[in-house]
Formats: C-alpha cells, structure tokens, sequence
C-alpha cells in the first residue's frame, strides 16, 4: 500500500537530502497527527505539489510540525502529452464533481469555461471565490489520489477566450453527442501524425444544456474537431472524466515504464 501524502509548498523541499530533518507545518502537519494519528516511525510522504515527492519516516509528531526524516528524494516527470479539461460551468457542483474526479485520473489542467448555455455564471467576486474552490477541489483529489503534481486551475474563460486557446493546443476535441467519429478514431488519428515533444490535448466539456450549434461552429473554425464519447448522452459531470480515461489509454499516459 502507498504512503499517506501531506502537502509543502511548492519548492520547500528543494536541497532535502536523505537523512536530513524536514518538518512540515500549518493544517497539513495538524492533520497528520490530530486526525491520520501519525507517530514516530511511520511512513509518508510528503509532496510539493509541483511533482516533488520526498519519502521518509515520522521522527516526531506534534500538533505545531511533523518532523519526518527523508528516506528518499525524487522528481516525477509529467506525461509528454498533457491532458486539459475545458470544462462548461454547470449546476449543482456538477462542474466540481467533474475536475475532482479528472483530478484523480491524472488531468494536468482544468479551464473554467463561461459557455453560452451555461446556468452558472462566474461574475465579480463570486468569480474570484469559485476559482478558489476549484483550486482547493483539484488539491484535495490530488492529495487523495497521492499525486505529486496539483493541477492547475487556469483562469475563466468565455467562448472568444477558449477559442484563443484552441488555436494554441496541439488538439482540441469538442466532445459532441452529433460528432461522426469516435474519440478513440480521433486519439489514434492524431498520436499517429508524427507529433512529438511536449503536446497539449484539450478535452472539452459543454454544459448540462449541451454546446450551442454557434459555439461548435467557431471552435472548430479554430481547429478545434467533435468527437463521439459513446453511445449514451453522459452528464456533464461524466463526460470529463471517462474522455480522460480513454485518452490516457490510448496516449500512453498510463503505459508503465
């Protein structure tokens, strides 16, 4: 079984080396001893959230720092192809629920998207409030998931913004009940072009209403291609996470090495 994971700041275990002391602070080390009940001589880890995994045992366990002795430092690359879920607001935490679980099956970034059928609207503070949100989401999936790599939340975005991004991806995939060709068809199509190096994949999700026939029409103007998820209309909350599933595989971002 894995180590627990508590999360440091990102770069705060640069220099660490076997043997030595680190101690983590703040909520993360209150909750390693007041809630996981940690003592001296466990295992954990510890990550930076930015792919930074040192492995080692508790030395000591107080409310006010956990001191763990590092076993072990290590960097964890990221997958050459990145997968980025361009995800519609939608209600009822539908759109949370979506990059939690995105988070959890290894999604690199998630982009709030201001859809034009979109019920949920991100406006003034309330915009600045539900980025944090996802923020902390994507954190607590990692956490659970023992990623040493948090997601990042880009800014909103309307469908003028996610069209800038579209041009900037090396693909971007509307997932689209009408679409001819199955995601799989269009994954295969594109990893077999010749692409190589870093690569950006968008996978985007519309809204609980679906993407509006303009919006489709100026994202593929872009560059941007439909594809069929399957044979069943999903939630917008399901649809994110089972075309992450499926590219992961196919992409060979869950090939072991």
């Amino acid at each position: 079984m894995s180590n627990p994971v508590f999360f440091t700041s990102a770069g705060s275990l640069a220099g660490i080396v076997p043997g030595q002391l680190f101690v983590l602070e703040g909520a993360e080390a209150r909750h390693a001893v007041a809630v996981k009940r940690l003592s001296p001589g466990e295992a954990v880890d510890i990550v930076d959230g930015a792919g930074a995994r040192m492995s080692g045992k508790v030395a000591s366990a107080a409310p006010s720092g956990l001191e763990v002795e590092c076993g072990a430092l290590a960097m964890e690359d990221r997958p050459d192809i990145r997968l980025v879920l361009v995800q519609a607001l939608a209600k009822g935490d539908r759109d949370e629920l979506a990059i939690e679980t995105a988070t959890e099956l290894g999604i690199d970034a998630v982009i709030p998207w201001q859809s034009e059928r979109s019920i949920v609207r991100w406006k003034g503070d309330r915009a600045a409030r539900a980025h944090a949100k996802w923020e902390s989401t994507v954190a607590a999936a990692a956490k659970q998931a023992r990623r040493a790599w948090i997601p990042e939340v880009r800014a909103a975005v309307d469908t003028a913004g996610l069209s800038a991004a579209v041009e900037g991806a090396d693909l971007a995939v509307i997932l689209h009940e009408d679409a001819v060709r199955p995601l799989r068809t269009v994954l295969e199509a594109w990893q077999g072009s010749g692409h190589e190096g870093i690569r950006e994949v968008l996978l985007i999700v519309g809204p609980e209403g679906g993407i509006s026939p303009r919006e489709v029409t100026k994202l593929c103007d872009k560059g941007a291609v439909t594809a069929l998820l399957g044979h069943h209309v999903l939630r917008s909350s399901t649809a994110g996470p089972a075309a992450v599933v499926l590219a992961s595989d196919i992409l060979g971002r869950w090939t072991a090495t």
